[in-house]
Order: C-alpha cells, then structure tokens, then sequence
C-alpha cells in the first residue's frame, strides 16, 4: 500500500490532503508537533482502516526536521507523496527590530521545505515515480511583506525543483492558494471580514482540485478561475500597480489589527 507524508497534517489544508490521501487509499504519515492531536488524528484514520504513523516534530528545529528527512528516504519504508504544507502567517514588520518571527519563518516554511523536498526527491528519483506537493500562497504573487516572500520562494523553488526531476517521473507541484476556510486565520489573528464570500475556497474542494492539477502534471497549482486570473493580472499588471495594491491590503490588515 502506498504511503503519503503530511507535515502539518491535523489541521486545515494539511488535514484536508490526509483526508484525500486517505479516501484514495494511501496510507499516513502524519507529522506535527501537537502530540495530542496527532494522536486524535490518527486513530481517527485508524478505525476506517488506514495504518497511520505520527512524528512529533517541531520543523523549526533542526534535528527534528532531519528525523523527517530521513523518513522520507528510508528505502524499506517508501513515501509515495510529500505534502510540505507546515506554515503559519507572519505578522511582523521587515523593519522589525527582533527577527524572531523571521527565523521561524526561515526554518519552517523555507529551509524545512528544501531539505523535505530534497529527501524525497532522492528517494522517488531512485525509485523513478513520487509526487511532491509544496504548499505556497498567492501571496506570493503580491508584495504584503514577509508572508508574500517566503511563498514567493517556495514557488521559485518548487519550479527549479520540477525542473532538476524533470523526465525522472517525479511530478513536483507548488499549490497556490487564496483564501480557504480553515482556522489557519483565526488561530493567526488575521482579519477577514469584509472578504466577499466569491473569494473563499473550501478546504476538501481546494485539495481536491489541487491533485487533479498534479496528475495532469501542472507545476504551480492555482484553483478557481477567480484566483487564476487574479494571479494572471498580478504576474502581468506593472509593478508599481501590484505594490501599490499590495500597500492598501497591508494597510487594512494592519488597522483591523490594531483596531
């Protein structure tokens, strides 16, 4: 039975890929650091019939990380996919004074990514087949701090790696989301209201349009007609006109904040 890794896989769209992952048979490897939940999670898939595995990981520390990666390549053990879905939103300023947020950002949604994906890519490629999903944002196509350049990377970064395994029969996938109910927002004190309802995308409907796009061999995945021409303005649009745009959103995140 083929098997799936999940980081971030007790909530929101991570919970949503093992949800899918499971309904298409794969069995689990559900990594987080809430042990707790992971546990909840896990008999959860248990009792429908999937075997389940939990790693308690932290993927800002450093060892933890690299007990993931080798996980991922062990031989005996084979991962089929890798969903590098671990995030959280970055509320502090680039001008900042403490970086501390920054590093977590780093070592979670960047370096975290990169070692992952890179154990698994030596394993699939060894083995000639794997599916490799990172998780970005369509933040990463605007200009909103941080948040926008961390999944800005993560989507230069899964196309440099799609390119380096192309031919290998790996299919390597960024997955660019807008707004999704999930309690991602909430947990992060993020404001949302006043997003028009046209905006949101339901978590399950998000995953399972995202793994129609890796079957078809789609390098970056961007559900919903909205957001895909939403996207093609930003990538398109002057640059000076995406800033400027990117200028007013933060501005309203950061009265609603302070409000």
């Amino acid at each position: 039975m083929a098997t799936a890794l999940v980081t971030g896989g007790t909530s929101g769209i991570g919970a949503a890929f093992a949800r899918e992952l499971a309904r298409r048979g794969f069995d689990l490897v559900l990594v987080a650091r809430d042990a707790e939940r992971l546990t909840r999670e896990a008999e959860r898939y248990r009792s429908a019939g999937r075997r389940v595995e939990v790693l308690v990981a932290d993927l800002a520390d450093r060892t933890d990380v690299q007990r993931v990666a080798a996980r991922l390549e062990d031989r005996e053990r084979p991962v089929e996919v890798l969903v590098n879905n671990a995030g959280f939103s970055v509320r502090s300023r680039l001008t900042d004074p403490d970086v501390a947020e920054h590093d977590r950002a780093f070592e979670v949604m960047m370096r975290a990514v990169l070692v992952l994906s890179g154990a698994a890519a030596r394993a699939m490629r060894a083995r000639g087949h794997g599916n490799i999903v990172n998780v970005s944002s369509t933040a990463g196509f605007i200009t909103m701090g941080a948040y926008s350049a961390v999944k800005a990377w993560v989507t230069a970064y899964t196309e440099g790696l799609a390119g380096e395994l192309h031919g290998t029969g790996v299919r390597v996938m960024a997955l660019a989301p807008g707004w999704v109910h999930t309690e991602f927002h909430e947990r992060a004190g993020v404001p949302v209201s006043g997003i028009p309802e046209a905006l949101w995308i339901d978590a399950d409907d998000l995953v399972a349009a995202a793994m129609k796009d890796l079957v078809r061999g789609r390098v970056v995945s961007i559900p919903t007609v909205r957001y895909k021409s939403l996207m093609f303005l930003a990538r398109h649009a002057p640059r000076g006109g995406v800033r400027a745009v990117s200028r007013a959103l933060s501005g309203r995140r950061s009265s609603s904040l302070q409000s």
